[in-house]
């Protein structure tokens, strides 16, 4: 019963956050790759996120540490995302920072999504199934290091 208020902010959050991620779909572009990334997030107020991620590109694969951090976060959670990017012209473009204004909400297993995009234009949509219990809202960034 501790984390029944937890569920109904969530609810109404992912209401929230849902309308501008469809939005952004539309205007996209054509893809240029994908990613599967793997992370875990940690929150008390200030997130953290640390993981993996492999970007596909012109038929190879490209390994990145991921990092990054979020406001107004609690809890813990387990994210698998896979994504499209897009704008990709060539790899090296591709490492950086990646912004976002999205939220998440997650309560045993969870459902998300966001479109983050970096200083070069590369754009990535991304979708996630999460298992924890963790809500966030506010921007995010999120950091891929080639290794």
């Amino acid at each position: 019963m501790r984390f029944a208020p937890i569920a109904a902010v969530a609810a109404l959050s992912m209401a929230t956050f849902a309308a501008p991620v469809m939005a952004a779909e539309a205007t996209m572009g054509t893809p240029s790759g994908s990613i599967v990334l793997t992370a875990k997030s940690a929150d008390l107020g200030v997130g953290y996120t640390w993981g993996d991620a492999t970007l596909t590109f012109n038929h190879k694969a490209y390994h990145f540490s991921v990092s990054g951090a979020q406001i107004a976060a609690v809890g813990f959670s387990e994210v698998t995302s896979k994504g499209t990017v897009y704008n990709l012209h060539k790899a090296s473009d591709f490492a950086g920072t990646f912004a976002s204004a999205s939220g998440e909400a997650t309560l045993g297993n969870g459902l998300g999504g966001a479109v983050l995009e970096n200083k070069n234009g590369v754009r990535i949509k991304i979708e996630s199934t999460a298992k924890g219990a963790r809500l966030a809202a506010s921007g995010q960034g999120l950091t891929f290091t080639a290794k």
